[in-house]
């Protein structure tokens, strides 16, 4: 079951991950949100227990971060 999250304006988006290789031959896992559940660019996932979502007040776009430790 892949991460749903609504934001402030009503609309749900679901987190997709995909796995890249950067120029430096290095794999790294991309998140990002869409808002139907099977994209052909990833895999629906869900939130990693090490990130969070927050949400741009202006637009009300998703964006998914490191939890910060203190």
């Amino acid at each position: 079951m892949a991460y749903k999250h609504t934001n402030s304006k009503g609309i749900t988006y679901y987190l997709h991950k995909t796995d890249v290789t950067l120029r430096g031959g290095k794999p790294q896992t991309i998140y990002f949100f869409a808002k139907v559940e099977k994209n052909a660019k990833g895999v629906p996932t869900d939130l990693p227990e090490d990130r969070e979502v927050k949400e741009n007040p202006r637009n009300g776009f998703l964006t998914i971060s490191k939890i910060k430790k203190d």
